[in-house]
């Protein structure tokens, strides 16, 4: 009898791991989904044309909490060159955008351009591009 209710609950924990891994995966609301295809539209078509003044308006600043750019004159001067190549662009263009919820519970989404993810944060001001980093 031990041996068969010990398969009985091996069985059932397999079949309901999928379950708990699917609950782990957060799914944005459909307002919020709204809210974000229209920011990301906006910010497309900045970087359709190449437009880093529009770009840095929608970018939380100081950006990545740097106080070297503090301002939106310093986030094209240092950030927008390197982190918005002709490649990224076109990648941001083209790439689909992955929702998630951050540690602090923060509706987040990301686009991963080979080894680069560019990430866009709900704030209380509305979606922002909030910061660029590694992907590792």
């Amino acid at each position: 009898m031990g041996f068969l209710l010990r398969i009985m609950l091996a069985t059932a924990f397999v079949n309901l791991a999928p379950a708990v891994v699917q609950a782990k995966k957060a799914v944005a609301s459909p307002a919020l989904q709204k809210e974000f295809d229209a920011f990301i539209e906006r910010f497309r078509a900045a970087l359709r044309t190449n437009d880093s003044a529009a770009v840095a308006g929608m970018t939380r600043l100081p950006f990545m909490n740097d106080s070297a750019i503090r301002d939106a004159a310093q986030f094209r001067a240092k950030t927008y060159p390197t982190s918005f190549t002709a490649k990224n662009r076109a990648c941001i263009q083209r790439g689909k955008a992955v929702y998630d919820r951050d540690q602090e519970n923060n509706d987040t989404y990301f686009v991963f351009c080979g080894e680069v993810i560019f990430v866009f944060t709900k704030t209380p001001a509305g979606f922002l591009f909030t910061d660029v980093g590694a992907n590792d």
